[in-house]
C-alpha cells in the first residue's frame, strides 16, 4: 500500500485518532484470519489497495506499515484506544484462539489419563479481559451462533460446549475460508452438540449393546482366544452404521472398508452383518474343504449389502494381512476401479472407509504415501473417510514420547489439510454427530477427513496379554471403567427414554440372537449379482485357449495410426525421429522394436474393447525413453495420446506418471485389479529394484492372495532388468525373490527377448481367462538392441513361446553342449558363438520361468537326448537370479544321466559390481565359459 494511500485512509473519519489502535488491532486479527472479523470489517480490509499484490503475499510489509502509521496517529492525537472497542478485539481475538486450539482443552479421553498443557490463549486474562466484563454484551464476529451480539458470560460458555466438549476440531490448518467457515457453521451452529431424537437415540443404545455383546459372548465362549476385541472402542459399532446409512441417504451406491485387526469381527457381525454361526465355526477350527491356505479370521473380508433410505449399499471389507496400514491404498485402489465402473468421476457413488491404528497410523510411511496420493489425477478418489480407534497404546508403547514425535497421532493428516474431529468415544451421540460432520464435508469438497475416537482396550493387544504389566496405571482405570453401553443407558435413563429393566431386556435378545446363529443386523439384505462379473476367470488353468490371431491387414492399420497426431503438435525432435520410425515399422520397411511392439499390442486391446491402465514413475514417456504413448507438444505443453483415438467405440487406456511411491502405489494398483477383472492394469517400476519398496504387497497380497482369501488379480508388473554395468542398484529386480514365491500357479514369471514376445505376452494376459499376476523382467539395452527385433508375421500368427529353442541352423548332432538362459545374456550368448563359429553349443530361452514350460522343453530336448552336457547361464550372481529357485526345473527337463552345472557370477552380498570395467569382464568370463567345452 502506497504512503499517501494508508495516509488518507488513516485520517478519514472513523478511523482516525483514538479509534486507529483498535483498527489496528481489527486488522492483525484479520491478517491471521479472516473470519475473526466482522462481515463489515471484512469487506473494509478486502477492498483495500494492494499496490499490485495481495494481501496473502504482502503481510508482514502491510502490517509493520499499517502499525507505524497508527503509532504516528496515536501520537498525533495524543489519545488512547476507547475501551469498549478494544475489548471488543480481545473477545474476536479469544473466539479465534477458541478455534485454533480449543481441542487442547476438550474432554476426549475416556480415562482421564490425558495430560494436556494448559493453553494460555484460552483464558480471559490472556486477553486483557475479566470477570467484571463477563455480563457486557460484545459483537460475535463470524461466531456460527445465530446472533450479532451476546454477552461474554455467553460467547465464554458456548465457546467452551463447541470447542471443549466431548469434540476437539482440527481445522484452522485448512487454506480454504470457505471450508473452514463451513466446518465453523457446522459445528457453532448446534454448540457441539446436536439433537438426536429418542428413535435415534434407541438406536445408538442398542447398537451399542451389539458391540458389547458380542465380544462378551466371544470371551465367554471362547477364553483366551485371540480376537482383537473392539471393548473401549464400541462407538465404532454406531459410527459405520451411521455413516454407511448416511452415505446411501446421499446418493452412494458401494462402500469399501479397510481395517487392521482391532474390532473387525465386530464389525464384520454387527455392520456387514456375517452370520455369528459362520464366525463361531471358525473359532472351533472348522472351514470348507476347499483348495487354499485360508487366513485366520480377523484377517477375513467381506461383502453384503445394506439397506439405507435411499436404497441398498453395497459393502466390501478389505481383506488385509498384518501389514495394518498397506490396506489404504488397496482399499483406494479398490474404489477407484468402482468409480470408473460407474462412470463416477467425483466419487459421489462410491465411498472408501480406513480404519487406523494410533500407533500404526503415525508409525507406518505407506500412511504418508497414501495421503499424498489423494488429490493427484491417478489415485484420487473424491475423499475418504479416515476413522482412528485410538486406544492410547501400540502393543505395550504408551508414551507418547515413544510412540510419536507430535501431539496426536493424527497430525499427519495435516499435510493435505484434512480436517480432524477428535471425539471422545464415550460419548456416542458425539461420536455419531461428528461422522454426520465428516461425510458431509467429504461430499462437499471432496477431501479426505479424519474422525479421531478416543478411548482405550479392556484387554491387551490380545486376549492373552496381560496389559497391566507394561500399563499398570491404565489397566487399573480400565478395570473400574464402566463400558460405553452402561454410561449411554445412565444418560438414557436420566433423560426418561429407557428404564433399567428395558436395558437389560435389548441385551438379554442380543444374546438370544447370537445363539441362534443368524444375522443379527437388522439392514443387512443378501447380496445382489454387481456390476462385475468374475465368474468368466474362476477354475481355468494356465493352458486354457483363447484367440490370439490378429490380421496382419488389421495391424497395418493400427501401427500406422498409432503413428498418427495432429499437425500442430509439435513434438520434441527426438521423439519426433521415433515415430518416423515407427511409421516405416508399420508400413514393414523395417523391423519392428520393443515400444513399437508393445504400443501396438495395446492398440489391438483397446480396439477389442479393452481397458488399460498403466501407471509408473516415468511410464508416459519410459524411464529408457522407449515408450512415447503420451506426446508433449513443444509450444504450449499440452498432451496428446494417439492410442487414445484409433476409433470411435474403442476403449480407453489411462497412462499416468504417479507419485514417487512403490508401496502405496502398487497396493493401489492391486486394489484396483482385484475390483474390475476386464481391466488390463499395470505398474512398472522406473527401474526393477524399486519394486523392493513395494516387498510388502507382493509378499502379502500379489504372491498369496488367491491361496489366503480366493481373490484373483490380474496386475502387470514391469520390471526392467538386466546387467548394463550401471552398478548394483539399478542392475536387479531381483527375479530369485519372485520365484522364490512361486507356487501352485499363483502368477506367471516372464523374461521376453523380443518385441513380438512382449506384444503376445500383453495380449495374452488379458484375453487368456485367468487372472493372475503376471511379473516381467522388462529389458533395457534390449530396447534398442539391433538383434532383438521382430517382424509383423510374429504378431500376426504366432502365440506367446514360454520357451524358443535354437534359431540358427545348427545340425543337433552335432551340439555337444546345451545353454539354458532367459533375458539379454541370451543375445551376449548369441553373438559370441556367432564370432566364433562355433556349432557343437545351442541356445535355448526359457521366457517363462514360472509356471515352467515343461512341455514346450521336452519338445525343444527331443533334438538333443544324446547331449551329456547341460548349462544354466544367467547375469546374476549364484545366490540371485533364477539358479537357486529353479534348477530343480531345469534337472528334470534334461536326459536321464545327463549333467547340469552353472556358469555364471559368483555368489554375492550385492546384485552387481559398481565398477564398469569390473562389470565388463565379468560378463566376458562368463559367456565364455558357457560357450567353452573343457
Amino acid at each position: 500500500m502506497q504512503d499517501g494511500v494508508m495516509r488518507e485512509w488513516l485520517e478519514s473519519s472513523h478511523l482516525a485518532g483514538g479509534n486507529a489502535a483498535y483498527v489496528e488491532e481489527l486488522f492483525e486479527a484479520y491478517l491471521d484470519d479472516p473470519t475473526a472479523v466482522s462481515d463489515e470489517w471484512r469487506q473494509m480490509f478486502d477492498a483495500l489497495p494492494r499496490d499490485g499484490h495481495t494481501l496473502d503475499t504482502k503481510h508482514s510489509q502491510i502490517r509493520e506499515q499499517f502499525r507505524e502509521f497508527a503509532k504516528n496517529k496515536l501520537k498525533a492525537s495524543n489519545a488512547t484506544a476507547a475501551a469498549p472497542d478494544l475489548k471488543q478485539v480481545r473477545v474476536l481475538q479469544l473466539i479465534n484462539a477458541y478455534r485454533f486450539r480449543g481441542h487442547q482443552h476438550a474432554n476426549l479421553d475416556p480415562l482421564g489419563l490425558w495430560k494436556q498443557e494448559t493453553v494460555p490463549d484460552l483464558a480471559l486474562d490472556f486477553h486483557e479481559l475479566s470477570k467484571d466484563d463477563l455480563d457486557r454484551e460484545f459483537n460475535v464476529g463470524s461466531l456460527a451462533v445465530g446472533k450479532d451480539t451476546m454477552k461474554l458470560r455467553d460467547i465464554h460458555d458456548a465457546l467452551e460446549k463447541i470447542y471443549c466438549g466431548s469434540i476437539g476440531a482440527e481445522y484452522m490448518h485448512i487454506v480454504s475460508t470457505e471450508e473452514k467457515r463451513w466446518i465453523q457453521q457446522r459445528l457453532e451452529g448446534v454448540l457441539g452438540r446436536p439433537s438426536f431424537d429418542k428413535a435415534q437415540k434407541q438406536r445408538i443404545f442398542n447398537e451399542l449393546v451389539a458391540a458389547d455383546g458380542l465380544e462378551k459372548y466371544l470371551g465367554s465362549k471362547f477364553p483366551g482366544a485371540k480376537r482383537f476385541s473392539l471393548e473401549g472402542g464400541d462407538s465404532l459399532v454406531p459410527l459405520l452404521k451411521s455413516l454407511i446409512s448416511r452415505s446411501g441417504e446421499q446418493g452412494a451406491k458401494e462402500v469399501v472398508i479397510g481395517m487392521a485387526h482391532r474390532g473387525r469381527l465386530n464389525v464384520l457381525v454387527n455392520v456387514l452383518g456375517k452370520k455369528p454361526q459362520d464366525l463361531f465355526d471358525e473359532f472351533a477350527g472348522k472351514h470348507a474343504a476347499n483348495k487354499g491356505s485360508g487366513d485366520v479370521k480377523y484377517h477375513m473380508g467381506f461383502s453384503s449389502d445394506f439397506a439405507t433410505p435411499n436404497g441398498n449399499v453395497h459393502l466390501a471389507l478389505a481383506f488385509n494381512p498384518s501389514h495394518l496400514e498397506i490396506v489404504n491404498p488397496v482399499v483406494m485402489g479398490s474404489v477407484r476401479a468402482r468409480m470408473d465402473r460407474l462412470q463416477d468421476s467425483t466419487g459421489s457413488k462410491v465411498l472408501p472407509i480406513t480404519i487406523h491404528g494410533d500407533a500404526a497410523i503415525a508409525g507406518q510411511g505407506v500412511v504418508q504415501e497414501t495421503f499424498n496420493m489423494s488429490k493427484t489425477r491417478a489415485y484420487q478418489v473424491g475423499g475418504s473417510i479416515r476413522i482412528v480407534i485410538n486406544n492410547q497404546v501400540g502393543f505395550t508403547t504408551s508414551k507418547r514420547e515413544d510412540a510419536r514425535s507430535t501431539q496426536y497421532c493424527t497430525d499427519i493428516a495435516k499435510m493435505v489439510q484434512a480436517p480432524i474431529f477428535h471425539v471422545n468415544a464415550d460419548d456416542p451421540e458425539a461420536v455419531v454427530f461428528v461422522t454426520q460432520l465428516a461425510l458431509d464435508y467429504r461430499n462437499t469438497f471432496k477431501r479426505d477427513v479424519m474422525i479421531d475416537l478416543v478411548c482405550y482396550r479392556r484387554h491387551g493387544h490380545n486376549e492373552a496379554d496381560e496389559p497391566s504389566a507394561t500399563q499398570p496405571l491404565m489397566y487399573s482405570k480400565v478395570k473400574k471403567h464402566p463400558v460405553p453401553r452402561e454410561i449411554y443407558a445412565k444418560r438414557l435413563q436420566e433423560e426418561n427414554l429407557l428404564d433399567e429393566e428395558q436395558a437389560k431386556q435389548r441385551v438379554s435378545d442380543y444374546r438370544d440372537a447370537l445363539d441362534k446363529g443368524e444375522v443379527v443386523v437388522e439392514e443387512y439384505r443378501p447380496m445382489k449379482a454387481h456390476s462385475v462379473d468374475w465368474s468368466p476367470y474362476i477354475g481355468n488353468d494356465w493352458d486354457v485357449a483363447y484367440d490370439h490371431k490378429v490380421d496382419a491387414k488389421r495391424l497395418r492399420e493400427l501401427g500406422e495410426k498409432i503413428c498418427q497426431y495432429p499437425e500442430s503438435h509439435k513434438l520434441q525432435s527426438r521423439v519426433a525421429k521415433v515415430y518416423q520410425e515407427r511409421l516405416k515399422m508399420a508400413k514393414g520397411d523395417k523391423p519392428m522394436d520393443w515400444g513399437f511392439a508393445e504400443t501396438l499390442a495395446y492398440a489391438t486391446l483397446v480396439t477389442q474393447g479393452t481397458h488399460i491402465r498403466l501407471t509408473g514413475q516415468d511410464s508416459g514417456r519410459g524411464t529408457f525413453f522407449h515408450r512415447h504413448a503420451v506426446l508433449h507438444n513443444q509450444k504450449d505443453a499440452s498432451t496428446y495420446m494417439p492410442l487414445n483415438h484409433l476409433s470411435d467405440d474403442q476403449e480407453q487406456i489411462e497412462i499416468y506418471d504417479s507419485v514417487l511411491s512403490e508401496a502405496a502405489v502398487v497396493a493401489f494398483e492391486y486394489g484396483y485389479a482385484t475390483a474390475e477383472p476386464k481391466s488390463l492394469v499395470m505398474w512398472e517400476a522406473q527401474f526393477g529394484d524399486f519394486a523392493n519398496g513395494a516387498q510388502v504387497v507382493i509378499d502379502q497380497f500379489l504372491s498369496s492372495g488367491e491361496q489366503k482369501w480366493g481373490r484373483l488379480c490380474g496386475l502387470t508388473m514391469l520390471l526392467p532388468h538386466g546387467y548394463e554395468g550401471q552398478g548394483p542398484e539399478h542392475s536387479s529386480a531381483r527375479l530369485e525373490r519372485f520365484l522364490q514365491l512361486s507356487a501352485d500357479h499363483n502368477w506367471s514369471v516372464c523374461v521376453p527377448t523380443t518385441p513380438g514376445q512382449v506384444f503376445h505376452m500383453i495380449r495374452r494376459q488379458q484375453l487368456r481367462p485367468v487372472r493372475r499376476p503376471l511379473i516381467v523382467m522388462t529389458p533395457k539395452s534390449l530396447l534398442r538392441h539391433p538383434m532383438a527385433v521382430s517382424e509383423m508375421d510374429e504378431l500376426a500368427d504366432s502365440g506367446f513361446q514360454n520357451a524358443i529353442g535354437e534359431i540358427d541352423s545348427l545340425d543337433p548332432k552335432k551340439v555337444k553342449r546345451v545353454v539354458f538362459c532367459s533375458g539379454k545374456v541370451y543375445y551376449d550368448l548369441l553373438s559370441a558363438r556367432r564370432e566364433r563359429e562355433q556349432e557343437d553349443v545351442a541356445l535355448v530361452r526359457i521366457e517363462q520361468l514360472y509356471p515352467f514350460p515343461t512341455e514346450e522343453v521336452a519338445e525343444i530336448m527331443k533334438d538333443y537326448q544324446h547331449v551329456k552336457d547341460f548349462v544354466w547361464c544367467q547375469e546374476e550372481p549364484q545366490n540371485q537370479g533364477a539358479w537357486y529357485s529353479s534348477q530343480h526345473h531345469f534337472w528334470a527337463a534334461i536326459p536321464a544321466g545327463a549333467q547340469l552345472s552353472y556358469r555364471g557370477r559368483q555368489a554375492s552380498a550385492a546384485p552387481a559390481v559398481g565398477y564398469l570395467s569390473e562389470h565388463n569382464q565379468q560378463q566376458k568370463q562368463l559367456v565364455d565359459e558357457a560357450l567353452t567345452i573343457e
